[in-house]
Order: structure tokens, then C-alpha cells, then sequence
């Protein structure tokens, strides 16, 4: 009897350790590795330059996939935008400048995170909306049902029936 009460231990223990192997190896194999879309021939010899060049290519939206930033894409129009931006960082230009620039020839969609304007509180307040909104509406379902009784009243003649049954 202890036999088998190892055995069925050490069969959850290797169950276990199969699982976590299982995970492990979905991971590794559905995780990409970080391939970014940069080329050699586009980096800059200035690191400074190098890295606001890579933090704002990774705040514009690529175009064409529309759901990677241009610093991920492989797009021909990815690489002539992280060129363009490289262009006028080298020009001089400071980020702001860059994102307006770009922003100007583009429209606000090419923005990953669109900014704060008039034109924008929707898209900002909508999701506090819903939060709030439901909020409400979920105390205001909670307190009504609280306010319900739970079980129907027993009359008086199934009241004795119950004591009859419940032996009281």
C-alpha cells in the first residue's frame, strides 16, 4: 500500500515536470526572438543618435502592416521611414521636430499612441467611460437584487408541513 502511494506521488511529480517541460518548450518555440527590422546599413555611427533614432521609429506606426511600429517592420516603407528619420536627426532636427514632420506628411494615424487633443478625448475618455458606466450599473443591479428576497414565504399550512417534516 505505501508502494503505491509513492508511485501515484512520484506519477503526479513527473506529470508536473512533463507540463512545465511542455510550457517550456511552447515558449521557445512561439516566442520570436527579437529580429528587429533594422539593417546594418541604416544605423547610425553616433550612439546618442543611434538610440533616439530607434525611440522614435518605435512611436511611428508602419503603414503598411499598421500594427508594428516602423522600428519592427520590414517594409520597404518602414525602411525609408526609419531613413527619413535618421535624415533629420543628422539634419539636426530634435525628436519633436521629427514626429511633426512625419506626422504632417502622414496624419495622426501613423502615431502608435495617437496624442491628447480635441480631436483625441474620445478615444482618451471613451474607455474611462466604460469603466465608469458599468461601474454604476453593476451597484445598481447589486443593490436591486439585494433589496429582493432570496426564497418565496411559506404560508402557514406549509409551515406545519415542514415542522411535520423536520420532525419539530
Amino acid at each position: 500500500m505505501t508502494g503505491r502511494r509513492q508511485t501515484s506521488r512520484f506519477a503526479g511529480i513527473r506529470s508536473f515536470c512533463g507540463a512545465i517541460r511542455l510550457v517550456l518548450c511552447l515558449v521557445a518555440v512561439l516566442v520570436p526572438m527579437n529580429a528587429f527590422a533594422v539593417n546594418p546599413d541604416e544605423v547610425l555611427p553616433d550612439p546618442a543618435l543611434e538610440a533616439r533614432a530607434r525611440t522614435i521609429s518605435a512611436e511611428l506606426r508602419c503603414m503598411v502592416c499598421q500594427n508594428q511600429s516602423i522600428d519592427d517592420s520590414n517594409a520597404d516603407l518602414a525602411r525609408d521611414l526609419r531613413l527619413l528619420v535618421r535624415k533629420r536627426l543628422t539634419d539636426g532636427d530634435t525628436d519633436q521636430q521629427v514626429l511633426d514632420y512625419i506626422v504632417s506628411r502622414y496624419g495622426e494615424f501613423v502615431l502608435l499612441k495617437p496624442r491628447l487633443s480635441e480631436k483625441t478625448y474620445i478615444l482618451w475618455g471613451a474607455p474611462i467611460a466604460l469603466l465608469v458606466t458599468g461601474g454604476l450599473a453593476l451597484a445598481v443591479y447589486a443593490r436591486r437584487r439585494a433589496g429582493k428576497p432570496t426564497g418565496s414565504s411559506l404560508n402557514a399550512d406549509e409551515e406545519a408541513q415542514l415542522k411535520d417534516i423536520l420532525g419539530k
